[in-house]
């Protein structure tokens, strides 16, 4: 089967996958479009939700050229959304919203708790009769489905078989993914991974993970390496995926050794010219 989730695709082959964040704005998807990342994360937690931008970053993210060369049959890299909604909110509409659009996956913040991991993943699906295959956690996602398949390039009914959650469903295209960021998530972590299936990827909020530790963005102090080995440990004994927010190079060696698979970095911009005329003009 062709991927149209590319993380998807990079994950269930055994590889890699790498993704950045980015502004929901337009400029910066088509900055994003051409590049080899696997999945771009538009960040919506600690930016303004404006669906109809969100829909114009997603377009801007198609690239024709790659898709008329057989790179990908959809957008390279692999749109998803991180929502503004903490896990306790219980948001569901956020999610919605970006999955009609043709989002291939929701990142959802502040998890803690069995219930709320529960609905993000509902969150996430259509719903269908109890009984049914695959029924749990049954889906609560409303049915608008023509731009996000229009958006895929699938009809629609085509879409309704896709757009299940990974991998849970293995054909689902779909991304759920979770980010722990305090004590109360960490301990609860086993019983979530346990107790919710359609878990795709649990990602660590280390900014959050630190300020509740005392050590604000100090990211290699031994409560955060100790926390970021106790969620990767329980991550790799449940065999879901785990995903590092920062990755640079000068620690992606040992972010690999550790068993991370889903490997965040912000891209580098230089200015070359700026920096040699500062330099010559003794403003260097």
């Amino acid at each position: 089967m062709t991927r149209l989730n590319s993380v998807i695709g990079a994950l269930e082959s055994g590889r890699h996958a790498f993704g950045a964040f980015a502004a929901p704005e337009p400029a910066a998807a088509l900055e994003f479009a051409a590049t080899d990342y696997d999945g771009l994360v538009f960040e919506a937690e600690h930016k303004a939700w404006d669906a109809a931008i969100l829909r114009d970053s997603l377009q801007y993210l198609l690239d024709r050229r790659r898709i008329f060369s057989g790179e990908t049959l959809a957008a390279a890299p692999t749109p998803l959304v991180r929502v503004p909604v903490n896990g306790a909110e219980y948001g569901q509409w956020h999610a919605k919203q970006a999955l009609d659009l043709g989002a291939y996956g929701i990142v959802w913040p502040h998890i803690t708790r069995v219930e709320e991991a529960r609905n993000a993943v509902a969150a996430c699906r259509y719903p269908r009769l109890p009984g049914e295959k695959l029924y749990e956690p049954a889906g609560v996602r409303g049915d608008a489905p023509a731009a996000a398949a229009r958006y895929w390039g699938v009809s629609n009914q085509e879409y309704y078989a896709k757009a299940d959650v990974w991998p849970l469903d293995p054909d689902g295209e779909i991304l759920v993914v979770l980010m722990i960021e305090d004590q109360l998530g960490i301990e609860n972590l086993p019983a979530i991974l346990e107790q919710v299936p359609g878990i795709g990827m649990v990602m660590i909020g280390e900014g959050d993970l630190s300020q509740e530790l005392g050590v604000p963005r100090q990211l290699e102090h031994p409560l955060m390496v100790e926390a970021r080995r106790r969620i990767v440990g329980i991550c790799l004994e449940h065999d879901v995926v785990v995903g590092h927010p920062h990755v640079t190079e000068g620690n992606v060696e040992r972010v690999l050794g550790e068993g991370y698979r889903f490997l965040m970095s912000a891209p580098t911009r230089s200015f070359p010219g700026l920096d040699a005329g500062r330099r010559l003009t003794g403003r260097g």
